[in-house]
């Protein structure tokens, strides 16, 4: 069952006008993250003019008429012995201090995994937290042989089926859009 504060929270595709807006929240959600390089908003303005970057996979959460929350779905690529297959990555998810703990980011999460359903997608790829990825749905990369570009801990990489077998027979590196990478 979903929280009452939840019911009022309207999630939208982002807006130009919301760009300081989003990016000081992720500089404020990230700031005491122990596994961040605190530079969230960098990325997210560099992944917003790459060619990888989907608007419409750029999402916003609003409550009592303030941005709460921010999920960016980028499309990237598992590059294999079979081929390239279409892939999303989700980076980052974040939630205002003010509004956590009410479901905000479960809720942009499920929104964001339905429309990239809608546009056709078929897989999410995420580095996250061991304990939450998986309420989604999230499994183990490794279970699919899905390797990341750098060093990442086994119980961090996780990949979503958006579409049953989505990844049967998809194997290999992901390849991530350039933006990710400017930052390393």
């Amino acid at each position: 069952m979903e929280r009452p504060e939840v019911s009022k929270v309207s999630i939208r595709q982002e807006k130009t006008e919301d760009h300081p807006k989003v990016l000081q929240l992720l500089e404020e959600a990230f700031k005491d993250q122990e596994f961040s390089d605190h530079r969230e908003h960098e990325l997210v303005q560099r992944l917003r003019t790459d060619v990888n970057f989907v608007p419409e996979l750029s999402i916003v959460a609003e409550m009592n008429n303030q941005l709460a929350g921010y999920i960016l779905l980028t499309e990237i690529f598992i590059a294999g012995p079979e081929g390239s297959h279409k892939s999303l990555a989700l980076a980052p998810v974040a939630v205002g201090s003010s509004f956590q703990k009410k479901g905000i980011g479960s809720k942009l999460i499920m929104h964001a995994h339905q429309r990239a359903r809608d546009l056709g997608y078929t897989s999410i790829v995420v580095i996250g937290h061991e304990n939450y990825y998986p309420k989604f749905g999230y499994q183990p990369a490794h279970e699919f042989k899905i390797t990341f570009p750098f060093k990442v801990p086994e119980r961090n990489a996780f990949v979503l089926e958006l579409e049953k077998d989505a990844l049967l027979g998809v194997q290999g590196k992901v390849i991530y859009a350039d933006a990710f990478l400017e930052a390393e």
